[in-house]
């Protein structure tokens, strides 16, 4: 709770509550720890996979962990500080890319979300059914299509026949987590 719910829940004054906390020296959190908590009650929505001592299960997912670093490293948005994002036009590299996030970091699936952009002649429906059967999720998982208007005659048509996809996964710690298991690459 807040110092605020707190006064609220005890009728007394946020003040009374901020003495407390200061005389017993408990620290109280930032804001953004708080909403952070507030949202994950059950504590943080991913772990780090334990790799088995079976050769092959070890050997896997050692190449899915470099692979998945690599890709967010290279395709990755590192601007936004409140998600782990990914966009990419190829789906076999996006699909990668989720294996990464739900078998590294068992996160799940359900949680990820998606956005789509794509051309004003390419038909929606088409589309946003093949990433929901490619990437064996759920069309409810995607944010508001971006759909930009073509201009002019462009080689586009088969790169982009699938549009360009962004994977989000909304937090702020394994954001942060990724970014320093990439910084911490090139002391290796």
């Amino acid at each position: 709770m807040s110092m605020t719910e707190i006064s609220k829940f005890l009728n007394i004054n946020v003040r009374q509550v901020d003495y407390w906390m200061k005389r017993y020296n408990i620290k109280s959190r930032s804001i953004s720890e708080a909403i952070y908590q507030k949202h994950n009650k059950s504590g943080d929505p991913f772990k780090i996979a334990k790799f088995a001592s079976n050769k092959n299960i070890f050997k896997n997912k050692t190449f899915l962990f470099g692979l998945g670093l690599g890709l967010y490293w290279g395709e990755g948005s590192k601007r936004h500080t409140h998600s782990v994002r990914l966009s990419n036009s190829d789906p076999a590299l996006v699909k990668k890319f989720n294996e990464f996030l739900v078998e590294i970091y068992e996160i799940d699936k359900s949680r990820l979300r998606f956005q789509l952009q794509t051309y004003d002649d390419l038909d929606l429906e088409k589309l946003i059914s093949f990433w929901t059967k490619y990437l064996s999720v759920k069309s409810t998982q995607f944010y508001k299509t971006t759909i930009l208007i073509r201009r002019g005659v462009g080689t586009y048509s088969e790169k982009m026949k699938n549009g360009v996809i962004i994977v989000y996964f909304n937090n702020m710690k394994l954001k942060n987590l990724i970014s320093s298991q990439i910084a911490n690459m090139g002391s290796i």
